[in-house]
């Protein structure tokens, strides 16, 4: 198999399915000949055409608008955000138009677009290149959301993605872009959506995270199993709907809980996380629940370090959940 980063397991699922599918289009701003600003669709152009990887104009809301139309005719549209703080000015086509197309028709159609975006900080862009903005979509009913850590789960749950009969916003970290290698199979395979990983396993507290922030969480976890407390890791994958049973077994099983994600903390999806946990699991908690998070202030350019929450913050949650 292929050692891959997440950049190029992405390429290659969106190559696999514009080979298995003639009706899948990819357009968004320099996806063409540039192969985007990461390059996740580089020489996808060169090989199919300008007409099914099309370059587009600076308007996202007309990115998303041509593929919502896309879709609504039987078009596999998958539509690139270039970063994911460029999404709001598309947000009422998302929001009003594309997750309500199949309620508003009574189910004479559906609406099956990916919308890809790279999101989150770790590149030093500020507060236009880094935020994290899946709680907006979230908390809208009809869709799905996905972010993936690792390059095997990145091309498995974007082809998942792009075959599903409706829409999927799916967040990709770009500070994971190019991070580990990992091998994945240069096949056809999938990862099933609502599906979280245990990451790893223990008994003494659950970690429950997302995205960029799972490796953090994961040498955090190997710095407190040297001193014996064994934390398992749950990575939730797709963060709506949210795989609840294995979320809510973690929890029965250790009795305390860290919720980590970069978003901020206000209304982040910390927040919904535990509220699920207090209706389903309150009597199995044994410490009240930690979250370890972004803050709630504009993401700055120099300060990243102090922003993003590292290992050392999420030790200190930890370390706050055991201390109860």
């Amino acid at each position: 198999m292929p050692d891959w980063n997440m950049v190029e397991a992405i390429n290659s699922a969106l190559r696999e399915e514009m080979r298995r599918n003639p009706e899948m289009v990819i357009l968004g701003e320099d996806v063409g000949n540039m192969g985007g600003v990461f390059r996740c669709t580089r020489g996808l152009q060169e090989e199919f055409g300008e007409q099914r990887v099309a370059d587009t104009p600076l308007n996202e809301a007309a990115i998303v608008g041509a593929a919502l139309g896309m879709a609504l005719v039987g078009v596999c549209a998958v539509p690139e955000i270039q970063f994911g703080d460029f999404v709001f000015p598309a947000m009422d086509h998302i929001v009003n138009e594309t997750a309500k197309a199949r309620y508003r028709s009574g189910g004479q159609y559906s609406a099956p677009l990916t919308v890809r975006m790279p999101v989150g900080g770790g590149i030093r862009g500020g507060h236009y290149h880094s935020q994290s903005p899946e709680t907006f979509f979230i908390h809208t009913a009809g869709l799905k959301v996905v972010m993936p850590s690792t390059p095997y789960d990145a091309k498995g749950l974007l082809k998942s993605a792009i075959r599903d009969p409706d829409p999927v916003i799916f967040l990709e970290p770009k500070v994971l872009y190019r991070g580990p290698r990992q091998e994945v199979p240069d096949e056809d395979y999938l990862v099933p959506l609502e599906s979280a990983a245990i990451r790893q396993e223990g008994e003494d507290l659950t970690v429950l995270t997302y995205g960029a922030m799972t490796p953090n969480c994961l040498q955090a976890a190997e710095k407190l199993a040297d001193s014996g407390t064994r934390v398992e890791v749950v990575e939730l994958r797709t963060l709506w709907p949210v795989d609840i049973e294995t979320m809510m077994a973690s929890v029965r099983k250790t009795g305390r809980v860290v919720i980590v994600h970069e978003a901020p903390r206000a209304c982040g999806f910390g927040a919904e996380l535990s509220a699920l946990i207090a209706e389903r699991a309150i009597d199995s908690l044994l410490a009240p629940i930690v979250r370890v998070t972004g803050l709630d202030t504009p993401f700055p350019y120099a300060l990243e370090e102090h922003y993003l929450p590292n290992v050392n913050r999420i030790l200190r949650g930890i370390q706050r959940a055991l201390k109860f």
